[in-house]
């Protein structure tokens, strides 16, 4: 997911360079939303963590 997130900012980068403002704003807006969830889901799996019930 992270992955996605930033081939979507480079290509919203390259977009900007280019003047194409149309494509820059979405691969930048959905760049944010993929960094968003993966921050969350991040966040989700620190707290709740691998816990295993003792023997």
């Amino acid at each position: 997911m992270l992955s996605w997130a930033l081939l979507f900012l480079i290509l919203a980068l390259i977009s900007s360079a280019l003047e194409m403002t149309v494509i820059a704003g979405t691969s930048l807006w959905i760049a944010k939303v993929l960094f968003l969830a993966f921050i969350v889901f991040l966040v989700i799996a620190l707290v709740t963590g691998r816990r295993t019930t003792p023997l």
